[in-house]
């Protein structure tokens, strides 16, 4: 069974997911590496089991683990690049509490399907070092100081005094380090769903639930979102609505532009990205490329022409000269700091990008081959006016029907209609 996903080792607590495994990766990894590896995790219960477990299997191979304790995944790669290490993250991200994961970093980056196969192919062989060169573990507390160090020094200047800021931080990774930061920066900052139990991350709350979160705009407040690990936010503006990925990355590129960090002139979007997005960005005279879902993929297109800003409608957005990857914080300071700049409301900046509506319908199936079906080719060739996207989930046994357009009674019509052929085929 294939052990990596699109983004790392990720399943069900005891059931995939098991200290077994952990130690295996961690002998492995020990055994690719010299001198350290960082490991972090989450708020999940289960990531203290899966911690010593990976502290074994690195050590037991003569390398040194340095326990950063609970820090947000944008922070751990953070402190691979400046440490020229491996790191090993222990977050399901925005999943449910009783999923957890192995998120492998080296030096800033995520691997690559190469290196993934490799690691799968020696973890059927575990080989121990001499007793004598046994690993140390070293509780690396610095971590916090060494991510806000590098926050207030790139962001140097920035004042947020006015802005009133509920945050939201989904009981995960960011509950600490997140409040503290935006605090220096002068922003008026109301915290919710700060009372990790080991079980309630993303239970909820965070950018998975921005419903929750309406009942505490008032007098002018904001609302910034993250998911468990950090990695992706989004906000809500003062009247209650969603400013979602992609009103993120308009704006954002934007900014990006007027301050020349805009490389090429482009922003990379997903399949997933709304045609409202790409449509502001034309008409700014910016440039769009679209890839498969998933950042690691948004992240390749990045590397490969040498782009800055790329990200997805979730909030998983990469600015690459900050870092490495998604950053949760590094974008709400990107998007507040725009807002002061233009001494506007959230909600004025919501209306530059505009919206079409979209229709998601998740239809489960025994067989996810069902959507290369002849059939549902001919229907896609038959719509028009608007754009359909359908494909199989990665981890459940679902077909994903995506369909945007300018009228959402046309749009909620085509996705029932490729929804009905679905359910027809997979019962054939």
């Amino acid at each position: 069974m294939k052990l990596f996903g699109t983004d790392g080792i990720r399943g069900v607590v005891n059931e995939f997911l098991t200290p077994e495994l952990a130690f295996k990766l961690g002998n492995v990894l020990g055994n690719m590496v010299d001198k350290k590896i960082f490991i972090a995790k989450d708020t999940r219960a289960s990531g203290d089991m899966l911690e010593e477990a990976l502290v074994a299997g690195i050590t037991s191979a003569g390398v040194d683990a340095y326990k950063c304790g609970i820090l947000p995944t944008p922070a751990l790669a953070l402190i691979t690049r400046i440490e020229n290490a491996a790191g090993v993250m222990i977050s399901a991200s925005h999943n449910p509490p009783k999923y957890n994961g192995l998120k492998v970093l080296m030096k800033g980056y995520k691997l690559p399907d190469e290196i993934e196969e490799r690691i799968e192919f020696e973890m059927k062989n575990i080989k121990y070092c001499n007793y004598k060169n046994i690993g140390r573990v070293i509780n690396y507390s610095f971590a916090h100081e060494e991510y806000f160090e590098y926050i207030k020094k790139t962001y140097k200047g920035l004042d947020l005094q006015g802005i009133k800021l509920i945050v939201d931080v989904a009981n995960g990774a960011t509950y600490d380090l997140n409040p503290k930061i935006l605090e220096f920066f002068g922003a008026k900052v109301e915290v919710i769903n700060d009372q990790p139990d080991g079980f309630n991350i993303n239970r909820e709350c965070g950018s998975t639930h921005p419903e929750e979160v309406k009942k505490y705009i008032t007098g002018g407040k904001i609302s910034v979102l993250y998911d468990g690990d950090g990695d992706r936010c989004i906000f809500v503006d003062e009247n209650g609505n969603e400013f979602h990925g992609d009103k993120i990355l308009g704006v954002t590129a934007l900014k990006l532009k007027r301050e020349q960090r805009l490389a090429n002139d482009t922003v990379v979007l997903t399949i997933l990205s709304n045609m409202g997005v790409e449509e502001f960005l034309k008409n700014n005279k910016i440039n769009t490329v679209r890839t498969k879902v998933g950042d690691r993929y948004v992240l390749e297109e990045m590397l490969k022409n040498n782009y800055v800003l790329g990200g997805e409608r979730s909030g998983h957005i990469i600015y690459k000269d900050r870092n490495t990857t998604g950053d949760g914080l590094i974008t709400t300071l990107e998007v507040l700091s725009y807002l002061v700049w233009q001494q506007s409301t959230l909600s004025e900046l919501s209306k530059l990008v505009p919206d079409y509506p979209q229709v998601m319908i998740n239809v489960e199936v025994k067989n996810k081959e069902v959507y290369k079906n002849k059939s549902v080719f001919d229907l896609m060739k038959e719509t028009k006016n608007c754009r359909v996207i359908i494909r199989p989930s990665g981890t459940e046994p679902v077909i994903r029907i995506l369909v945007e357009g300018p009228e959402f009674d046309e749009i909620n019509h085509v996705a029932n209609k490729f929804s009905n052929l679905i359910e027809k085929l997979d019962k054939e």
